[in-house]
């Protein structure tokens, strides 16, 4: 007696419905984590066998330039092999000679974005904790990256005056004026700091509107989700034209330009076209 055929097609889309919904949730669970592992092994694997080499170099010629720019393009190869993307627009905009980028924070994503979008080698203000890493701690100062600890103010200061100074000495740096990641990906408050370096040595601000980067890796989440981040570079403004007096509105200027140029939802609520 033939096998009636409505069992067997339950039996098949049963089947097929169980593999799409495994497919499904490995696709939204598994390959984030898998991202996510993937640059944290390889990455760890390439500071382990670049660095030491590089930061040997890097003492005897007292030139940070191969390292820092291995570094860059190591991250951003990991970055992309994930696939995450990073669109770059208005390079024509920086000005030649030293300028201090300020650019918006939203996730870790975006760090790597908004320094492999700089085409020149430039200096950071970092957590003194990052510093305690190692290896890459010691890259950090062979690279004149600067330690801050914003909990601490003297300290706090002492770091500013110090990026300052090497500001004034030729070296381009770059600044988040927020201070912090943002929680939902919407510009914050700027502190002062970026503003009263760029008054004192006289550069150009160069603020750097970076949006999507939080959809890529949230805030306090190691998850990295596949993506476009765009790194948009603005108009510059001249610093050297402001007094510490008018800090206040010069710092204005540089987060209402920079808030202009983000999408709506990353727009401060109630800054005109917020979503």
């Amino acid at each position: 007696m033939a096998r009636p055929a409505c069992p067997s097609l339950i039996d098949d889309a049963f089947d097929s419905t169980f593999r799409l919904t495994i497919a499904a949730g490995f696709e939204k669970v598994c390959l984030p984590m898998l991202r996510t592992l993937f640059i944290a092994v390889f990455l760890s694997l390439y500071i382990l066998i670049v660095g030491p080499t590089l930061l040997v170099y890097t003492w005897i010629t007292r030139n940070p330039d191969p390292i820092y720019w291995a570094g860059i393009k190591g991250v951003m190869f990991f970055v992309r092999a994930v696939g995450v993307r990073v669109r770059v627009l208005g390079l024509e905009r920086i000005p030649p000679g030293v300028c201090l980028f300020a650019a918006n924070h939203t996730s870790s994503a975006d760090a790597p974005a908004v320094v492999g979008a700089i085409p020149r080698r430039i200096a950071i203000l970092l957590k003194a904790s990052l510093f305690k890493w190692p290896i890459v701690g010691h890259v950090f100062l062979s690279a004149h990256f600067i330690p801050v600890n914003r909990s601490a103010r003297d300290s706090a200061i002492a770091s500013v005056e110090m990026a300052t100074d090497a500001l004034k000495a030729g070296q381009s740096f770059l600044i988040y004026p927020e201070g912090t990641r943002s929680p939902d990906g919407r510009l914050q408050e700027f502190k002062k700091g970026a503003v009263v370096m760029a008054i004192k040595a006289g550069v150009p601000i160069v603020p750097m509107a970076c949006s999507g980067a939080h959809r890529i890796m949230e805030k306090h989440s190691l998850v990295i989700h596949p993506g476009e981040i765009l790194v948009e570079f603005l108009e510059p403004i001249d610093a050297s034209k402001s007094s510490l007096e008018e800090r206040d509105s010069l710092n204005e200027q540089v987060r209402n330009a920079m808030a202009a140029a983000l999408p709506p939802d990353q727009r401060p609520v109630g800054f005109p076209g917020a979503a």
